[in-house]
C-alpha cells in the first residue's frame, strides 16, 4: 500500500485511540476506532462516496492481515509462552517457588527488589521479561500485599529500560543494525550511548528508590494504600485478577518442586540466546557474538526457544508422572487460550502503528518538523527526547520510532552538531522508551499488565505519573548535556533532580492521604 502525506491528520488516529482508551477504559474498541479513523483518512485520498467506506474496510483488513502475518513468530511465542506458564503452574512449580520465596522474602521491600532483580536478569527480550517476571513473582508480591498495578509497573520498568541498555538483547540488535545503516559503527555507537540513556538509567534508579523507601505517589499511592490496609490488590476490590482466578482453578500437582519452575525458565533463557545466535548466523562462522545478535530476528528465535522449552517441560513433568500426557496437553490448550486477549490487543496495536507508519507517514511528518526547525544547537538532545517520546507515544512502538528517527537524527547532527551525535542518539532511544511507557497502545505496556494480572487501563493510569516524573528529570539532564557535553555533570544533575522530585511528590501524597483520613473520622 502506498503511503501518503496528510500533515497533522497523520497524528489523529493515535490521539483518538489513546483518548478513547483513557476515557472509556476499554482498549479494544478504542484501538479499532483509532484504526478505522486512520484508514478512513487514507481512503478519502483515493476514493469518494461509497467507495470511501469500501476502501476503508478493505485497507483495514489488508493491513491487519499484513501485520499479523509479519508478527506470526511473536504470536507463536506468546501462545507457547502462555502454554509453558500454565503447564509449569499445573505441575506445581510456580506454587513451590512461591512458597519457597515467601518463606525467604518477608517484607514488601524484599518482594519489590526481588521482582526488580529478576526483571534485570531477564534482559534478552522485553516480551519474555514481562510475562515471565509476572508469573514467577506474583504469588510473592500478593503475599506481601503489593498491588497488581505496582507489580505491573515494576515489570514494565525492568523490561524495555533494561533491554535498551543491554548490548546482548533483541532491542540492542535492532538499534545496532539501524545505527550501522547510518554509517556509524553500530556496536560502538550503541555502547557509547548507554551512559547518556537517561530514561533507562533513571527509571532503574527510581524503582530501586521506590522499592527501598516505599515512596509512592499519584494514583499508585491509592492502590498501594488499599492493598496494604484492606488487602485489595485490584481496582475492583478483589485480591486476585481474572487471570489469577483461572490459574487458581487449575488442578495443581502436589508433587511440584522449585526446580520444576527454574529448569524450564533457565531453558527458555538459554534457548533464547542460542536461537538468536543461530538465526543471526553466528554458528556458520566468520562473525563475532555481537555480529550474531546484530543480525538476528528476535521473533523466530523466541518462537524456537519457547517451543524447545515446552519440550523440556514435557520431559521434566510427564516421565516423573507429575502430569500425565493428557493433563500436559490440556495445559497447553489452556495456556494458548489465556493469551488470546493479549494477542488481540497486540494485533490491533501493530495495526494502528502500521496506519501511522505505513499509510499516513506520521513519522516522516514529525521527523520533518524536527529537521526543519531552527532550534538552538544546545537544545537538540532535549528536543529530540520530547519528539521521540511523542512519536513513540502516538504509535505505541519504540522500535518503529528508532527506525524513523535514528537516520534523521544521525544526518541532522552530522551537519549541524557532530559533537552531539551520540548524545542525540541516546536521547532518541531514551525518548522512545519514555513514550512507549506512557502509551496505552504499547505492546510492552499491554504485556506488563497481562503478566501482573491487572487492568490494562489501571496500569497505564498509575504508570504515567511515574514515567512523566522520570521524563521531566531527563529533560533537565539533556539540557545540561547539550550545554556542557559532560557525562558526569549530566548524570549528577539528573539524579539529584529525580531524588528531589520523588521526595516532594511522596510528601504531597502522604499529606493528602492524612487529610483524607482526618476528614473520614
Amino acid at each position: 500500500m502506498e503511503s501518503i502525506n496528510v500533515g497533522f491528520l497523520s497524528v489523529l488516529p493515535p490521539i483518538i485511540a489513546i483518548g478513547l482508551a483513557l476515557v472509556t477504559k476499554e482498549v479494544i474498541s478504542s484501538l479499532i476506532i483509532g484504526i478505522l479513523s486512520g484508514t478512513f483518512i487514507y481512503a478519502c485520498h483515493f476514493a469518494s462516496g461509497l467507495g470511501v467506506v469500501v476502501k476503508t474496510f478493505d485497507t483495514t483488513m489488508a493491513l491487519m492481515a499484513d501485520k499479523l502475518a509479519g508478527n506470526t513468530a511473536i504470536v507463536l511465542f506468546l501462545a507457547m509462552l502462555g502454554a509453558l506458564v500454565v503447564v509449569i503452574t499445573k505441575a506445581g512449580g510456580s506454587r513451590a517457588y512461591g512458597n519457597w520465596a515467601s518463606s525467604k522474602i518477608t517484607s514488601r521491600t524484599g518482594a519489590s527488589l526481588a521482582t526488580c532483580a529478576l526483571g534485570a536478569l531477564i534482559f534478552i527480550d522485553d516480551y519474555f521479561n514481562c510475562l515471565t517476571v509476572g508469573t514467577v513473582m506474583k504469588p510473592v508480591t500478593d503475599k506481601q500485599r503489593i498491588s497488581h498495578v505496582k507489580l505491573a509497573y515494576l515489570i514494565d520498568a525492568t523490561a524495555a529500560p533494561v533491554c535498551i541498555i543491554a548490548p546482548v538483547s533483541s532491542w540492542a540488535a535492532s538499534v545496532i543494525s539501524q545505527m550501522g545503516d547510518t554509517g556509524l559503527n553500530g556496536m560502538e555507537s550503541f555502547i557509547q550511548s548507554i551512559p547518556y540513556n537517561l530514561y533507562a538509567l533513571l527509571t532503574i534508579l527510581m524503582i530501586i528508590i521506590i522499592s527501598c523507601l516505599q515512596l509512592d505517589f499519584g494514583p499508585m499511592e491509592k492502590f498501594e494504600h488499599d492493598a496494604i490496609k484492606y488487602g485489595k490488590l485490584d481496582s475492583d476490590g478483589s485480591s486476585s485478577s481474572t487471570g489469577a482466578d483461572e490459574l487458581n482453578q487449575l488442578r495443581i500437582s502436589p508433587k511440584g518442586r522449585v526446580f520444576d519452575l527454574l529448569i524450564p525458565i533457565a531453558a527458555l533463557i538459554v534457548f533464547s540466546i542460542l536461537s538468536m545466535l543461530y538465526i543471526g548466523g553466528y554458528f556458520e562462522g566468520g562473525m563475532t557474538i555481537a555480529d550474531g545478535f546484530g543480525n538476528t530476528d528476535a521473533g523466530p528465535a523466541l518462537a524456537i526457544s519457547s517451543f524447545a522449552s515446552l519440550i523440556v517441560a514435557f520431559l521434566l513433568f510427564v516421565p516423573r508422572k507429575i502430569l500425565n500426557f493428557r493433563e500436559f496437553m490440556d495445559g497447553v490448550g489452556q495456556g494458548v487460550k489465556s493469551m488470546v486477549g493479549a494477542i488481540i490487543i497486540l494485533t490491533l496495536a501493530w495495526t494502528i502503528s502500521g496506519v501511522c507508519r505505513d499509510l499516513l507517514s506520521t513519522g516522516e511528518y514529525v521527523g520533518n518538523l524536527v529537521e526543519h526547525s531552527s532550534m538552538p544547537t544546545m537544545l537538540i538532545p532535549a528536543i529530540i527526547f520530547v519528539v521521540a517520546g511523542f512519536l513513540s507515544f502516538s504509535m505505541g512502538t519504540s522500535w518503529g520510532t528508532f527506525g524513523i528517527l535514528i537516520p534523521i537524527i544521525a544526518t541532522v547532527c552530522s551537519k549541524v552538531a557532530p559533537e552531539l551525535t551520540i548524545i542525540s542518539l541516546s536521547a532518541t532511544l531514551a525518548g522512545s522508551v519514555f513514550g512507549d511507557h506512557c502509551s496505552p497502545i504499547s505492546d510492552t505496556t499491554i504485556l506488563s499488565s497481562t503478566g501482573a494480572g491487572c487492568s490494562h487501563i489501571d496500569h497505564v493510569s498509575t504508570q504515567i505519573p511515574y514515567a512523566l516524573c522520570v521524563g521531566a528529570c531527563c529533560m533537565v539532564g539533556y539540557i545540561v548535556a547539550g550545554i556542557t557535553k559532560n557525562l558526569f555533570l549530566t548524570l549528577g544533575v539528573a539524579i539529584v533532580c529525580l531524588v528531589v522530585v520523588l521526595v516532594v511528590l511522596h510528601n504531597m501524597a502522604v499529606s493528602k492521604e492524612e487529610l483524607r483520613e482526618n476528614e473520614n473520622k
